[in-house]
């Protein structure tokens, strides 16, 4: 039993999957940047990338269900050849679905891209873009130099389309922190964060949404060669709060890799911690193989990489829990 689960049985709490309410699908590890706080280890010469027939199985097996929302992720998600394709028949089905797009904002701005925020504005997609912060400093320390400036330029563009303004035309940040803490208060931040960036770049957005680093992927890895990781690992571990637990990620979603494999999380994603057939075997199971009235109730697989989601507020992919 890991030091997660020990800390469920501790708290007496049974950690199971409740409705499916988003589907959120990880096209790829392609990526136009190489950030530091990375857990998907992505970057400009990863291969992974979601072909097109795979995106086909996912729209069959999502027009049989009523989930609402479909969130795309990567990896920068719009560089597959197939993103707009893809965002085109989840738009054909009904009942209508939701679309949110996890962005890093420079890829707006790339060569090939240029046209690419219009097209998320015609088709109402909701941006949820990484701005780990509302100076240039530690943002291009966290992503790279000149990251700051081209985020700044790409939320200038979005907002010239509504984003942030617009009620179907929603724009929100994400905070990662830069180091081995934990987030501060969300509210607190976004006051912050939307005060900085409309007084000195005219910039407006929704919300801003804080993320607790986990120490999977890259994160770990700079973790690791900085002496940090056992020291990061008793922080989050000390910081559980059992409150969280209703409101994580893993309760409602459903995770599905680049080649359709299913997962609790995009975390668990990352590690291969797959479901799969058979009560406990090791042949893999994907999205078409599951039937969507059997996932309530389903039991979460847990690792000590979940204490991320469950420390302080806790945190979640719609930011912070409580």
């Amino acid at each position: 039993m890991n030091r997660f689960a020990q800390k469920l049985a501790e708290h007496s709490i049974s950690l199971s999957r409740g409705r499916p309410e988003i589907l959120q699908v990880n096209v790829g590890k392609l990526c136009n940047l190489t950030c530091m706080h990375c857990h998907v280890n992505a970057g400009p010469k990863r291969k992974e990338i979601m072909a097109r027939k795979t995106i086909d199985r996912i729209i069959d097996w999502l027009a049989r269900t009523d989930v609402p929302t479909v969130d795309l992720t990567g990896g920068a998600p719009e560089m597959i050849p197939d993103f707009r394709y893809f965002i085109e028949q989840v738009k054909s089905l009904l009942p209508h679905r939701h679309i949110i797009d996890r962005c890093n904002l420079t890829i707006l701005l790339e060569r090939g891209y240029e046209d690419l925020a219009a097209f998320l504005a015609r088709n109402e997609v909701e941006i949820v873009a990484s701005m780990p912060c509302y100076t240039p400093e530690n943002v291009n320390a966290q992503r790279g130099e000149g990251v700051f400036e081209g985020s700044i330029a790409a939320l200038q563009v979005l907002n010239s389309l509504g984003y942030g303004i617009d009620p179907d035309l929603l724009l929100h940040l994400i905070y990662n922190p830069v180091g081995a803490f934990l987030p501060p208060s969300q509210n607190e931040l976004e006051a912050d964060y939307k005060r900085e960036l409309k007084k000195h770049f005219g910039i407006v957005f929704n919300n801003l949404y804080t993320l607790t680093n986990l120490p999977i992927g890259r994160f770990a890895s700079y973790l690791w060669h900085n002496n940090k990781l056992d020291e990061y690992m008793e922080l989050l571990i000390q910081a559980f709060n059992p409150a969280t637990i209703d409101g994580l990620m893993c309760r409602n979603t459903v995770s599905v890799g680049w080649r359709g494999e299913v997962y609790d999380c995009d975390f668990n994603q990352q590690l291969g911690m797959q479901w799969s057939r058979c009560n406990g075997g090791n042949k893999p199971m994907f999205l078409w193989d599951v039937d969507p009235d059997s996932l309530q109730d389903r039991q979460i697989m847990t690792g000590d990489h979940c204490f991320g989601c469950t420390a302080g507020a806790g945190s979640s992919c719609g930011g912070a829990i409580l």
